[in-house]
């Protein structure tokens, strides 16, 4: 405790009505003086004691309890402070600033660490909340501990001052340098087919040029070179519906504090304008018009339908003036703008001279090429004008055995049809008959509907690029009608189609990676009982192996614990995912140098120091309380203020002027003024 005195005013009327009652003495002061009165001094003595009576002055004696001065130090734990040695220079500076201040009874500490698993480093906020509480008149400073690298100091600092000085202790060697990517530009959605504007640019101050790849998907690689520091457009096509997992990368550079700002993923997600779809049907029939008006329903299908009704050496009678006046457009359909087209269907075709061999070579090569090919067999299959006799015999996933089995069935699933994408969500719905299909035997891909004695019926394959779909049948319209009870027609061919155009969710061989947190989970799906080995690559280039967990016939998931942000990498037989924790461009990693010329501003504005250590080893500065100036004036001390601040436990007060005394003071000089203008 201490005692001290001070004089205080307490106005018996309140401040604004004694200013209010001195501002009309004053003028009638002023005309007193105009008038030239006698005794100006006089009277003047007068109103000035009347003044100090109305103020109510006192002597006030108190016993005043010091408080402490608060300071904050706070401790950057981001990501970038694990590069190098800055977690150590953070950890030694640490234990030697609480040491100081602890040993200090007129300062209480502030001590935060920031979250190590945030997006960004948010120093500015953390320091605000932290005082927000404290009052201002017992700020003695703050200390940041930090690689310099803050997402949150604004442009206008005159609020901090409050919370000044504002101390940087730099930690990390300043001479290190660090090559990262950034996606300056990455649509989040785009149309299939077409190309998506990515804009990529890659930092390295050790170099001119790096060479960049881009992938979709997990596919092959696309390498360019870029120039370093500029922004670089690349277009990159979309490849399919859904989800498109671009990755970006750059190999190391010169000078590396990680690797993990080396590669960057964005998902694109891709819509369809239109599916453009060529039906061929070889004769008229019955399943004709159901492929047609289950294509024309939907508003997103472009159909083309083109029927053949006879064959050009067919003998007709009809006169010319009654025939089509425009030939079909052949050249044009199945040379010109085959590619054009997202699937093609061929409805019980018989090969006759309309679509030559050269046709049918480019389908042939259209659907090694990444195209859709969908067969709906009918009796002509069996014959010498099959399909299997032309050049799309090598696309083609079963051939006939030259036979049809007639009688009454029911299509089947097969062990791999209760696993694929396209036919396991109509395991165990009661279907209607069937009563002919073509024999033929299995050559290549998944056979995933069959007849009662294990004939295949519906065959599916990938061919190149492409895919192939084969229904050994002309009779599936015989469920679109209802005969028999019917089936899954709709339902069946929808997901056909949508398997033929690749869509991400009806693959049958996929594995799927997904941050969940602090945790990444892969699943695979395959048609297989055992699931390959899985490896899962970090931010930073090391690998993880989580064990296969089976959750389902053909079904495997697997976790993993993770805590840091970036791309994961999975890989499994053949097969590879991505998934990205985080933001596509984290700030951690976007400028990981150490630097003091994010926080300068803000330490000059508030009266700090920036202090650069580069090893553990190296000096600290030493912590001095000083008064109101208390930017540091050497590089091996910082200062804190000294704020003086107290509470008052006691007090006794005086008064200095006490009424009476007024009173009789006032009189006698009014007295003495009465006095002076008589003569």
């Amino acid at each position: 405790m201490t005692e001290a005195g001070r004089i205080s005013f307490d106005p018996l009327l309140g401040w604004p009505v004694l200013w209010a009652l001195l501002a009309v003495v004053a003028i009638c002061f002023a005309a007193y003086l105009r008038w030239r009165g006698a005794a100006w001094l006089t009277r003047l003595a007068a109103f000035t004691v009347l003044a100090a009576a109305l103020s109510n002055p006192a002597y006030v004696r108190e016993e005043r309890e010091p408080l402490p001065s608060v300071a904050a130090l706070i401790i950057d734990r981001s990501e970038s402070m694990s590069f190098g040695e800055r977690t150590a220079i953070a950890d030694r500076a640490l234990d030697a600033f609480r040491e100081s201040m602890d040993a200090d009874a007129s300062l209480e500490l502030r001590l935060l660490e920031s979250d190590p698993n945030a997006d960004g480093t948010d120093l500015v906020a953390a320091l605000e909340g932290l005082m927000a509480d404290v009052p201002r008149d017992r700020i003695a400073g703050s200390i940041l501990v930090t690689d310099g690298q803050v997402h949150d100091v604004p442009e206008d600092l005159s609020p901090l001052a409050a919370l000044g000085p504002v101390h940087a202790v730099i930690t990390g060697d300043p001479d290190s340098g660090d090559r990262r990517i950034t996606l300056v530009q990455s649509p989040d959605f785009g149309i299939v087919g077409e190309n998506a504007p990515f804009i990529v640019r890659v930092d390295d101050p050790a170099a001119d040029t790096a060479a960049v790849s881009i992938s979709v998907n997990g596919g092959l690689p696309q390498r360019i070179t870029v120039q370093t520091g500029t922004d670089t457009p690349m277009p990159i096509e979309i490849e399919r519906r859904g989800d498109n997992i671009v990755v970006v990368e750059t190999p190391p550079g010169e000078q590396e504090l990680t690797l993990a700002n080396n590669r960057t993923a964005a998902t694109l997600s891709g819509v369809r304008d239109r599916l453009r779809v060529l039906l061929i049907t070889g004769k008229p029939n019955a399943a004709g018009r159901v492929w047609r008006d289950l294509l024309k329903s939907d508003p997103s299908v472009d159909l083309v339908h083109f029927t053949i009704l006879r064959p050009p050496f067919k003998q007709d009678i009809t006169p010319l003036e009654e025939m089509a006046l425009i030939a079909f457009p052949t050249d044009e359909l199945f040379e010109e703008k085959l590619d054009e087209f997202d699937l093609i269907i061929f409805d019980q075709y018989e090969r006759r001279t309309v679509i030559t061999m050269s046709y049918l070579a480019n389908m042939a090569r259209y659907v090694a090429d990444g195209g859709a090919l969908l067969i709906a067999a009918g009796e002509d299959f069996a014959g010498p004008a099959s399909l299997a006799n032309t050049p799309l015999a090598g696309v083609l996933p079963a051939l006939p055995t030259n036979t049809i089995e007639v009688g009454k069935f029911t299509p089947e699933l097969s062990d791999t049809g209760r696993r694929h994408t396209v036919t396991e969500a109509l395991d165990g719905r009661s279907w209607g008959g069937w009563v002919r299909y073509i024999g033929a035997t299995a050559e290549a891909g998944d056979v995933l509907m069959t007849a009662e004695n294990g004939d295949p019926l519906l065959v599916v394959d990938r061919v190149g690029e492409g895919r192939v779909a084969q229904l050994l049948s002309g009779q599936i319209w015989l469920w679109a009608r209802g005969h028999d009870g019917g089936g899954p027609f709709a339902e069946l061919i929808r997901r056909m189609v949508h398997w033929l155009m690749k869509e991400p969710e009806l693959e049958e061989r996929q594995l799927r990676l997904e941050a969940q947190g602090d945790t990444v989970r892969a699943t695979l799906r395959t048609l297989s009982d055992n699931a390959p080995p899985l490896t899962i690559e970090t931010p930073d280039g090391t690998t993880m192996e989580p064990a296969w967990q089976a959750v389902g016939p053909g079904e495997f998931a697997a976790e993993a614990p993770i805590d840091r942000l970036g791309l994961f990498r999975a890989r499994s037989g053949g097969l590879e995912a991505v998934t990205l924790n985080g933001p596509v461009n984290p700030k951690e990693y976007a400028a990981l140098e150490a630097t003091p010329d994010v926080l300068t501003p803000l330490a000059e504005r508030t009266g700090g120091g920036i202090y650069e250590v580069d090893s553990p080893s190296d000096s600290l500065p030493d912590i001095r309380r000083v008064g109101r100036s208390a930017g540091a004036e050497g590089t091996n001390w910082l200062g804190l203020r000294e704020r003086g601040a107290y509470a008052v436990r006691s007090s006794t007060s005086l008064p200095l002027l006490p009424g009476i005394l007024a009173m009789a003071l006032i009189v006698a000089l009014l007295m003495l003024a009465w006095r002076r203008e008589g003569r």
